[in-house]
């Protein structure tokens, strides 16, 4: 591993630990030049997933691209980074778990509203507000609607 400071390529492992909740390897290293410590990861080389948008065109998936759009709809929310970083390693790993190397960016979106609509109602409905592209008022209180009627059932069999 080269050096971040005096780039020789020489250093050795003086702690490593597993995180990300195992999914990756945390690893502290000297340098055996100048004796610099720093941080590497180790994480599984997962085949790339293509996200196909609505025009037809592929894009290499990428989970900060999601978490981004997360972090827009719940501004000003009390949403969490843990949960916003929780909903996307979820929906990633949904949509690996189908072993298909390729997803239609509706389905992303898809799976983003399921798991934002147990959080927060307000942060789903911006989130859905840019997915589904409300044109009109209309679209936007059907969704708003809809929301509320599952909200009651949920009540009802919560009974």
């Amino acid at each position: 591993m080269i050096c971040p400071h005096c780039h020789h390529d020489s250093s050795k492992v003086v702690d490593s630990r597993p995180s990300d909740e195992g999914r990756a390897i945390r690893r502290r290293r000297e340098c055996e030049y100048c004796g610099t410590r720093f941080t590497t990861f180790e994480r599984i080389e997962k085949s790339p997933l293509l996200v196909i948008k609505k025009n037809g065109n592929r894009e290499e998936f990428r989970r900060e691209k999601l978490l981004r759009g997360l972090v827009r709809a719940a501004e000003k929310r009390p949403v969490t980074m843990d949960q916003m970083n929780a909903i996307v390693d979820k929906v990633e790993n949904e949509i690996r778990a189908t072993g298909e190397n390729e997803v239609k960016s509706q389905d992303i979106g898809e799976h983003v509203m399921k798991e934002l609509a147990d959080v927060d109602d307000v942060t789903y409905i911006r989130f859905a507000s840019v997915y589904r592209e409300f044109k009109d008022m209309s679209g936007f209180m059907n969704e708003v609607q809809e929301m509320m009627a599952n909200d009651k059932k949920d009540k009802k069999n919560d009974k």
